[in-house]
């Protein structure tokens, strides 16, 4: 029976926590066929009844796509019963909240409205997005976006940060005189990275903020900065050790940027679509009408 109480709290939690995974969610599988001389089974038969509310196999499908992975592989001899007995509990429940008059609370109407639109969006976008996002449809993208493209320009590079502009102007001061930069690091930088004597091995310029690339990438190897650096952390001297142009990606490291990429273009042609040709009035957290010049903010918070 612990057994059992653990299978229920597993599902209902899988059940609350997961949003509709629409583009990953596999089908419930076909039922097996009849034996020869047999009339063929219903395609979904109901497995329980409980007063006049009929439970279905694809019920308890869906209830067993939504376990964790680890159950996926359990005998069907063993979880079935025990997913039935979770539907039963389930519906006898529902029941329940429908006796006390719950569905007809304005709140949980609203609730249940919500989540039938999601399902329906949900929906949409399975059959909309799903068939466009195949291992075809990345490999295409990779060739015509990655495969063919020049190599990105790395810099391999150092730093000493420091919290004053004087301080980093001493040390360049040093530096010109012949100061060396990795022993500098190690005793007075601040940065996490000191010990290694400011080594931030190589980078691109999107991987940096704009002002320290473009400073990083303004220099030569064995330059270094003549003028300190300020960002958001304080200020740096920065010395450029190497650069080099670093090959493409290969198929298999570009692989999910790029699925994530054609999912994210499908949803929003399709959210666009459907916007298309809609009047759309939007209107301040107050119910007023929102102006153009006026500026999203939040809801007042409810009063204790």
């Amino acid at each position: 029976m612990q057994f059992n109480r653990r299978i229920v709290v597993l599902a209902a939690a899988a059940a609350l926590a997961c949003p509709l995974a629409w583009a990953q969610t596999p089908p419930a599988p076909p039922a097996p066929p009849a034996p020869a001389g047999q009339a063929a089974a219903p395609l979904d038969p109901v497995v329980a009844r409980v007063n006049t509310e009929e439970i279905h196999l694809s019920d308890i499908a869906a209830v067993a796509q939504s376990l964790p992975a680890q159950y996926h592989n359990m005998p069907n001899n063993v979880l079935y019963p025990l997913l039935l007995d979770q539907a039963i509990d389930r519906t006898a429940i529902v029941l329940q909240a429908r006796k006390q008059g719950l569905d007809h609370d304005p709140g949980v109407q609203r609730q249940m409205q919500h989540a039938q639109e999601q399902v329906l969006a949900d929906a949409l976008m399975r059959r909309e997005v799903t068939p466009l996002v195949t291992e075809d449809a990345v490999r295409a993208r990779y060739d015509r976006d990655v495969a063919n493209k020049p190599g990105e320009e790395e810099v391999h590079a150092r730093h000493i940060l420091v919290a004053s502009e004087a301080e980093a102007n001493k040390i360049i001061a040093e530096l010109k005189k012949g100061g060396d930069f990795v022993a500098i690091a190690k005793a007075r930088s601040t940065d996490s990275g000191a010990a290694q004597g400011g080594d931030l091995g190589f980078f691109k310029k999107g991987d940096m903020l704009p002002e320290f690339a473009a400073a990083a990438f303004a220099l030569k190897p064995g330059q270094f900065t003549d003028k300190p650096v300020k960002t958001q952390y304080g200020w740096h001297v920065i010395k450029a050790e190497e650069r080099r142009t670093a090959p493409p990606p290969t198929y298999a490291e570009a692989h999910d940027g790029l699925r994530q990429q054609i999912i994210q273009e499908s949803v929003q042609k399709v959210v666009a679509e459907a916007r298309a040709g809609l009047t759309v009035a939007k209107f301040n957290a107050d119910g007023s009408p929102m102006r153009a010049t006026d500026k999203a903010e939040p809801p007042p918070a409810p009063k204790p």
